[in-house]
């Protein structure tokens, strides 16, 4: 009888726990990335990165030997949030010197674009010097677990596009850790490592986290890698926080991203301060450890993409800004800035700022989804659109003696164009089994060079696709089924299209990207949620029936 009774009690528990998972299930599912994170990672306490060291002393005079190589990405950073392209929050207290040195000491690109509006395939770009699609990277990796929560989270009355989930391939997707560049791709670093190149990564990789296809397979003899995405523990006394309840991506990341970083694929640690702070200094340990010999740092940077927290240093040192959000955005920015600063200094102080080569840009524009309307200024578009917004972005380098002082280049660059002019700086011969799309830029920024033939530039995601040639540009849209016609010559911001009136230019450019993606692989993975994005409103701001709007695929 008792033990009737007893299992009568656990069954009813049982079916009580069923009964509030299921009333709770979204909130279960909201949170199960970051339950499953806490069980499979248990973080460690902070401990020192063993960096390698180099030789006791050099084998050779500087000036001798290949240049130092610094390539500093930042994640979701405006071009308007960058001053030296005229723009910034130097208003507000916020301008951002150590970047506009970079291209007062060296070379400003007028038309630097990313290799795309969302972050993984823009840096499989510029690992490879080749468009993405070519090797089947064309859409971000998105845990499968986001499509089961996704469509209560975006089902929202005030939306007037709805989001498109593909249940089905969701269901079906890879572990999210499996999609990622194929190790079968020639990474910078590997080109650099055939010239005896000391090779460091350090931040954020987004290109896969198999063996296979992390830094230390790809090139990377040391890296210290962000396994998730916080700045710094969501309570954590030294972080001021900023949450967009209005964002459904926001909503995901606060719940399932953790603090964590490992070194060479080991266990996972915490960081010992904020995210940005922390990954500079071990920057200017690797540069100080590594001075003897020649080095290639990608230092990537998670400034300034969400979740939006600020150091509370920073934050407290703009109490001029009155709103909230767009202080803490700015006090991001600022820790991006003094970051290249102390990169820039380190170099100075070790002897090494006359050969070393530092290219600083983002891998995107700046998202609408984190209510700044400002920050891709005077662009239209955004992050995940292939508007000028989305794919314009802070592009500065410096070379002293070879780059010249003040230099203004107007010619189109992409990111694709960074691994053929470093691997020319380095002497590495370019791999000859594969196209690389991307240009050596050296001819064209020595003294007195030659100037850049006109190229066509191409982006992708699904059937949304975008070139641009000799001053025109053309995207074409499936959802909505549109073209986009832009003389950017005489309408650099994209106000006036002109698909309609030019019919053969459109025709022209509709025949450039049929050739160029004629022969594409398919996707090594594919997209089951498609995006609706307003091309001229942040998210928060009220929706007409007459914005236009475009549709990313993930």
């Amino acid at each position: 009888m008792k033990l009737r009774k007893s299992l009568l009690i656990s069954a009813l528990a049982l079916a009580a726990v069923a009964a509030l998972v299921y009333v709770n299930r979204l909130q279960v599912l909201m949170y199960s990335l970051g339950w499953y994170t806490d069980i499979v990672h248990p973080r460690a306490a902070n401990r020192p990165v063993p960096w390698q060291t180099g030789p006791a002393a050099p084998a050779q005079a500087l000036a001798q030997r290949p240049p130092n190589i610094i390539v500093i990405l930042a994640d979701d950073l405006g071009i308007n949030d960058v001053s030296t392209h005229g723009g910034g929050h130097q208003a507000e207290g916020v301008p951002t010197p150590a970047i506009d040195s970079i291209a007062r000491d060296g070379v400003r690109f007028d038309q630097g674009y990313a290799g795309s509006a969302v972050c993984t395939v823009s840096r499989a770009a510029l690992m490879t010097g080749r468009y993405p699609w070519r090797f089947g990277v064309e859409f971000t990796p998105t845990p499968g677990s986001l499509a089961r929560v996704a469509g209560s989270m975006y089902a929202h009355p005030k939306l007037l596009h709805p989001t498109i989930i593909d249940q089905t391939k969701a269901s079906q997707a890879k572990e999210f850790n499996e999609l990622g560049m194929p190790a079968s791709e020639r990474t910078l670093a590997e080109l650099l490592k055939g010239r005896g190149y000391h090779n460091i990564h350090i931040g954020k990789w987004h290109l896969g986290s198999t063996p296979e296809m992390r830094p230390n397979n790809q090139g990377f003899d040391e890296s210290l890698f962000m396994e998730s995405g916080l700045y710094l523990p969501e309570k954590d006394p030294r972080v001021v926080n900023s949450k967009q309840d209005f964002d459904p991506i926001d909503q995901f990341l606060w719940p399932n991203m953790r603090y964590g970083v490992s070194y060479n694929a080991g266990k996972w640690f915490e960081p010992a301060k904020y995210l940005t702070d922390y990954f500079t200094d071990e920057a200017v340990t690797a540069i100080q450890r590594n001075k003897h010999r020649p080095f290639f740092m990608y230092l990537a940077h998670w400034g300034v993409h969400t979740p939006l927290q600020a150091s509370k240093a920073d934050y407290d040192a703009l109490a001029n800004i009155p709103d909230h959000r767009r202080r803490v955005y700015a006090a991001m920015v600022r820790s991006v800035d003094r970051s290249v600063g102390r990169v820039l200094q380190a170099l100075r102080d070790e002897g090494l700022d006359s050969n070393t080569i530092v290219i600083f840009t983002s891998d995107n524009g700046a998202p609408g989804y984190i209510g700044l309307p400002d920050v891709n200024k005077p662009y239209r578009g955004w992050k995940l659109t292939l508007f000028e917004g989305g794919l314009r972005v802070p592009y500065v380098a410096k070379w002293p003696g070879r780059i010249p002082a003040g230099t203004q280049y107007a010619a189109p660059v992409s990111n694709i164009d960074i691994l053929p002019t470093v691997a020319a700086a380095a002497g590495a011969s370019l791999p000859t089994d594969r196209v690389i799309d991307g240009v050596n830029l050296l001819p064209f920024l020595a003294p007195g060079g030659t100037a850049q033939p006109p190229r066509s530039l191409y982006w992708r995601d699904g059937p949304y696709r975008t070139v641009q040639d000799q001053g025109w540009k053309l995207i074409v849209s499936e959802r909505p089924k549109k073209d986009w016609l832009f003389n950017l010559g005489e309408d650099p911001t994209e106000q006036r299209n002109l698909a309609s009136l030019q019919p053969q230019k459109l025709a022209q450019l509709k025949a450039l990207l049929a050739t160029h993606h004629a022969g594409m692989p398919p996707p090594l993975w594919p997209s089951f949620i498609e995006i609706p994005v307003l091309i001229d409103k942040t998210l928060d701001q009220p929706q007409a029936a007459s914005d236009e709007f475009t549709y990313w695929a993930n």
